[in-house]
């Protein structure tokens, strides 16, 4: 390896590159006290190393192990990204990727997360952490809302400001996500940024915002677990991994028990603790309703599903977890299509895993997107390399041209 070092708007950051790649790793890209809103980070003088992954979001590490490492990184500054390149100078199309779990969970150091295939096909990857739980998307009275979705808009603006002194080109943005990290796409793609040109949004769940007042429910529950008031105030006397801890367990009770009595009608709606909350300030409406009304319309999507979403979330009930993959991924990425104003990709993951009971699982695709497989235990034995060469090649090419390979909708791609 050998050292390579890049100036940005900030300062000098040290990465490493090795065969035809160079990364940067924990690159600060905001600051923010806590349940605060983001800011710029202060320059800084000399050279600052990006040569491992930066603190993580507290809650990171708590993913399912069938998903692969989630670490947890400690440290208090966990708005940083990572940059995978195959040079500094040029100006290359640029793939920002918003990590999924639930919006409790997970981080951009999980190993199948990896840039080096995107850097080495021509695409830098820039990968992003982001707030979790209650300190990103509680919904509080004395806080800014949607702190982690504002934490994404400011790495994005980041990239905008920075990326051409790694190589990219801030006028050839995609921005992609998985689960929760789709959902994020959806958000963005409904606030008209115009920092990005294209997206793409992997096994989302569409109709996924929460109204403000059933959020607060939320929020109220994990403050009263933890002894203290539903404030910013009160919630700040917490340590940071009790909150995160419980928020995964609210979470975690909501998908169990939708109850809209308990958790009002939009939180019951999606099964999900936290999301976007249309709080009349960033988020004015639903996002899924924005999109479909011709918000973003500029912007090319690819989305899609796998076959069997929710058949492992669902064990022994391979029906229930058939219709309910229908009612809540597929169904709504058809609306989505044929409805939205733009150019719409749509694909259907159907590769089985050859583990028991997950079929075609919900994130299962994620490792053949990165050409990463053999990482996680839900790919199971001899996952195909060559699915991964075909899934690869089509993310590579949609964020190149525009196109994935294959017609706009109506027509649809099955990786199997």
């Amino acid at each position: 390896m050998s050292d390579v070092v890049v100036r940005t708007r900030f300062g000098e950051v040290r990465g490493q590159r090795s065969d035809d790649v160079a990364r940067f790793l924990g690159i600060p890209y905001a600051t923010a006290e806590r349940f605060g809103a983001p800011m710029p980070v202060a320059p800084w003088d000399g050279v600052r190393d990006a040569l491992d992954f930066g603190p993580t979001a507290p809650g990171a590490e708590l993913l399912p192990p069938i998903y692969g490492t989630s670490p947890k990184i400690p440290g208090d500054d966990c708005l940083n990204l990572n940059v995978w390149t195959p040079s500094t100078t040029g100006e290359r199309p640029v793939l920002v990727w918003i990590h999924g779990g639930a919006n409790t969970m997970g981080s951009s150091a999980q190993p199948v997360f990896d840039g080096t295939a995107f850097a080495r096909d021509g695409v830098v990857l820039v990968s992003i952490n982001y707030r979790l739980g209650v300190e990103g998307f509680g919904q509080l009275p004395d806080a800014v809302p949607n702190r982690g979705r504002r934490d994404q808009i400011a790495a994005l603006e980041w990239v905008r400001d920075n990326i051409s002194a790694f190589g990219g080109d801030p006028a050839h943005v995609t921005v992609a996500g998985i689960s929760a990290g789709a959902g994020a796409v959806l958000a963005l793609l409904s606030l008209g940024t115009g920092l990005f040109r294209r997206a793409v949004i992997q096994s989302g769940l569409l109709h996924g915002a929460h109204d403000a007042a059933d959020a607060a429910l939320v929020t109220a529950e994990v403050a009263r677990r933890a002894g203290v008031e539903p404030t910013a105030e009160g919630l700040r006397a917490v340590d940071r991994d009790k909150l995160a801890a419980l928020a995964v367990t609210v979470d975690g009770e909501v998908g169990s028990n939708p109850d809209p009595a308990l958790w009002g009608p939009s939180v019951a709606a999606t099964g999900m603790g936290f999301s976007t909350v249309i709080d009349g300030s960033l988020v004015t409406a639903d996002p899924w309703q924005r999109v479909l009304d011709g918000v973003g319309q500029d912007v090319d999507v690819l989305i899609g599903t796998a076959s069997d979403e929710l058949l492992l979330m669902l064990p022994g009930d391979p029906d229930q977890a058939a219709m309910l993959t229908q009612a809540m991924f597929r169904g709504p990425v058809r609306d989505f299509a044929e409805t939205r104003p733009g150019r719409t990709f749509v694909y259907e993951f159907a590769w089985p895993s050859s583990l028991p009971g997950a079929g075609a699982a919900h994130a299962l695709d994620v490792s053949f997107v990165f050409d990463a497989i053999g990482i996680t235990p839900l790919e199971g034995d001899d996952p195909p390399q060559k699915l991964a060469d075909t899934m690869h090649r089509a993310w590579v090419d949609f964020v190149t041209t525009g196109n994935p390979g294959w017609p706009a909708h109506p027509a649809e791609m099955r990786f199997e």
